[in-house]
């Protein structure tokens, strides 16, 4: 198929028909009714605003959110805003529950769609913001007049970064986010533009929209705020997804496929297949089950990644060349790290200063000269005192058995290993493909 067969089947996929834009402004129509009842009631001025992408007539076929704020004056106490804003979203989603990000807002389903009711405060500018969600109805007041003529190729891109796994700025996934993708649409003036121009992509690349100015982000996609200078609307997006997104791209223009928008995830592994690929690899996996912290995701995700990295520092530290890592959560959390040396020599070498610096050399040959579990001092051939003593741990799983708390890890991470963990190594990783088996595909089955 040419590119533009295929992307004319996509869109009869992606853009919404009659019906489904009549149903959303209709539930549309009925939340902000609610919303306006309710603020009538309370003893400060509000209003309305429909965000993101059911606002800015680019959301997917078959997507079912609704993004309702409620603009509440900026002077209004913090505790207020909250308290009144929770009011209002009751009064929207009767049967809705509070979720917490910056603040607390209601979230719940109104004949089928997924609802969000946030308050924020009606600033008067994008850099005047007192939450972070205040500068969101400024990203939708920015598109308006811009955005429509390229609404499908916006529906086009938003299709094809989320079957490639780089859709969501969450952080979990770190990717693209809608905005950040109306924006790339809107940069090249469609679809194909902007993925022939992601095609020769070399990081860091850089766009300033509304000509704010140099400003410096150390990030490898850099897009800055339109309606604020002082912010990068890719700044959660990694290399990694950068990357995948350059990958993909060349891959549609030299192939165009209808699959290529299509996401798929591998089968999963079983307990077997896992002991399979460890025994092949002849690596030492070694793996930490604990309960999953009851957090949000946006909370969970980056103690989880800083956890791994303490755990995959030190076992770099101590010898043990972690090949690769990984971490998956879902009822339990595990943090795999795939270790390329499984056991280290009884000692290890220490080496000290050169003898001729006379301080130092002498305060280490003393510190060493009575200890009758080292080997030496003696001293190498490039004049320096060395001692050779008992390694700690041999193994991967020693050293995390005596040293895991001496890392760095994320809190509520820590509290959950401190109640209980499980340690699995080498073949061992197999107990955990009952829940994490499409995590375990991608691991050991990995794609760009």
């Amino acid at each position: 198929m040419s590119f533009e067969s295929v992307l004319a089947e996509v869109r009869d996929r992606v853009v919404p028909d009659d019906d489904e834009r009549e149903q959303l402004e209709a539930v549309v129509a009925e939340l902000s009714d609610r919303a306006e009842a309710a603020i009538e009631e309370l003893p400060v001025e509000a209003d309305t605003r429909l965000v993101g992408s059911t606002a800015r007539g680019t959301w997917l076929a078959g997507d079912r959110d609704v993004d309702l704020f409620v603009r509440f004056p900026p002077d209004l106490p913090r505790e207020e805003l909250e308290a009144y804003g929770l009011e209002v979203g009751h009064a929207v989603l009767p049967d809705g529950h509070e979720e917490y990000a910056e603040h607390p807002y209601v979230k719940g389903e109104y004949r089928g769609f997924d609802v969000d009711c946030v308050p924020c405060y009606d600033v008067e500018s994008a850099t005047d913001i007192r939450s972070a969600v205040d500068r969101t109805p400024f990203h939708t007041q920015y598109l308006e007049g811009r955005i429509e003529p390229l609404a499908d190729d916006v529906r086009l891109a938003k299709a094809f970064l989320s079957a490639i796994g780089a859709y969501g700025s969450d952080l979990r996934t770190r990717g693209f986010s809608g905005f950040l993708t109306e924006l790339l649409v809107l940069e090249y003036g469609g679809f194909r533009a902007f993925v022939e121009a992601a095609a020769d992509w070399h990081p860091p690349v850089a766009f300033d929209p509304a000509d704010h100015g140099a400003k410096s982000f150390d990030d490898p996609l850099v897009v800055i705020d339109p309606t604020d200078p002082e912010r990068n609307v890719a700044a959660v997006c990694s290399a990694r997804n950068v990357a995948r997104l350059i990958h993909y791209a060349r891959a549609l223009l030299d192939e165009p496929r209808v699959e290529r928008f299509e996401a798929s995830e591998p089968d999963p592994l079983s307990a077997a297949a896992v002991r399979e690929h460890v025994a092949d690899r002849g690596t030492t996996p070694v793996a930490l089950r604990f309960s999953a912290p009851d957090i949000v995701e946006d909370q969970l995700y980056p103690q989880l990644d800083k956890s791994l990295a303490g755990i995959e520092g030190a076992l770099e530290r101590a010898g043990f060349a972690p090949l690769r890592s990984a971490r998956f959560a879902d009822e339990s959390a595990v943090l795999l790290v795939e270790c390329s040396v499984s056991e280290l020599p009884a000692v290890a070498r220490h080496d000290g200063p050169p003898v001729g610096v006379r301080s130092h050399a002498e305060g280490f040959h003393a510190a060493y000269a009575d200890d009758d579990e080292a080997v030496g001092p003696f001293i190498d051939e490039e004049g320096r005192y060395v001692v050779e003593r008992p390694r700690d741990a041999r193994t991967p799983a020693e050293l995390l058995d005596a040293r895991l708390f001496e890392v760095s890890l994320g809190p509520h991470v820590e509290s959950a290993l401190a109640d209980d963990y499980e340690a699995l190594v080498g073949e061992e990783l197999g107990e955990v493909a009952e829940e994490f088996g499409v995590e375990l595909a991608r691991y050991f089955e990995p794609r760009p």
